[in-house]
């Protein structure tokens, strides 16, 4: 236990259990961070002009991390960047299967296009409804979260991979940015055609920096018309029409890129294997102990794995009524409420 909290000062004055909202900022990476500025104080263009050798050191630090080949992680500023210019890399005769109460930056992003689309129903029968949906519906792209920003529903990496394997023509596009992190994760073996990510929750690698990890077979099925200097500069763009440079057309922040990979080392020092028993153990304790209070929705108790965090009934019934109001007004709203994430009885706190 003490491996895990000492990288994390905040731990000595408080039980954090606010991940699902925003991670915290490690040591490891504060130190990065100080001394990256400092090299940028004393050196100016010096450090500058060794921008391609750090952002491959990241690029390979994250392939590893996930099992995914440099020359298909693309490094872009937040998932919603991403996954936008991906949806204009899309035909819009496309039609998408999205998950009806799903993450806006998903949602709003799709639905602003003029894509055809088609839900499956997120509730204690949703792996259920996807399958119903991608046979009846037959949609060219799936994109979806792996765990539901609301709920904490996680959807099991191989529920998906056999899901792939039945609809192989099918694009799965996930948001992994609630669920990176969480445990061992092989992106190679999952079946995902492309996962993209914001590291600012499970990953704990602060705000401005995200990854996308693309299948080798994307290539020629995705074609975003976003171009710059900076698509063809570096070890892994060299060449032209390389897909992540459609991603990365302009400058990218050493600062914010390094710390993605100075969080990644710390994680694998500590261990995702340990990282993932721990969240488990929680999340198994907390839904028991909720259960027995009666605070959960009954699509959560009905549901045989335990999500990944957890909201009270009341929230839960509190966010999902938000859904009639105005975007502005929903944002705002829900942007609040997501602090009320896990909370274990503290008679309990000492045995776990």
């Amino acid at each position: 236990m003490e491996k895990l909290r000492k990288p994390f000062p905040v731990l000595q004055q408080y039980t954090y259990l606010n991940t699902a909202a925003s991670g915290l900022l490690s040591e490891k990476v504060l130190e990065f961070r100080h001394d990256h500025d400092l090299d940028f104080l004393i050196s100016g263009s010096i450090l500058k002009n060794k921008q391609g050798e750090i952002l491959s050191g990241v690029r390979e630090t994250v392939g590893q991390f996930f099992n995914c080949a440099p020359n298909r992680v693309a490094l872009v500023p937040n998932f919603s960047y991403g996954f936008n210019t991906l949806l204009e890399g899309l035909d819009k005769s496309k039609k998408v299967l999205l998950l009806n109460g799903d993450y806006p930056s998903i949602t709003w992003a799709v639905s602003s296009r003029n894509f055809e689309i088609c839900y499956a129903q997120i509730d204690e029968n949703l792996e259920q409804h996807i399958e119903t949906s991608l046979e009846r519906d037959h949609p060219d792209v799936f994109a979806f979260s792996i765990v539901q920003y609301i709920s904490g529903i996680k959807l099991s990496i191989d529920f998906l991979k056999n899901l792939k394997q039945k609809f192989p023509e099918i694009l799965f596009v996930a948001d992994g940015t609630q669920y990176c992190g969480t445990e061992i994760f092989d992106f190679d073996d999952s079946g995902l055609d492309v996962l993209i990510c914001s590291t600012y929750k499970w990953l704990n690698a602060g705000y401005g920096n995200a990854f996308i990890l693309l299948n080798a077979s994307v290539q020629g099925k995705i074609a975003p018309k976003t171009v710059g200097f900076n698509s063809l500069q570096g070890k892994y763009k060299a060449h032209e029409g390389n897909l992540i440079g459609k991603f990365e057309p302009g400058h990218q922040d050493t600062l914010n890129f390094g710390s993605l990979k100075t969080a990644l080392e710390l994680l694998s020092d500590v261990g995702i294997e340990l990282v993932q028993e721990r969240i488990s153990t929680l999340s198994q304790r907390a839904k028991q102990e909720f259960s027995e209070m009666g605070l959960l929705a009954d699509m959560i108790l009905k549901r045989n794995n335990t999500p990944l965090f957890l909201i009270l009934k009341e929230m839960l019934n509190y966010l999902s009524s938000l859904k009639a109001k105005t975007l502005f007004v929903l944002k705002e709203e829900m942007e609040s409420a997501l602090p009320f994430i896990i909370l274990i009885p503290k008679r309990n706190w000492n045995s776990l």
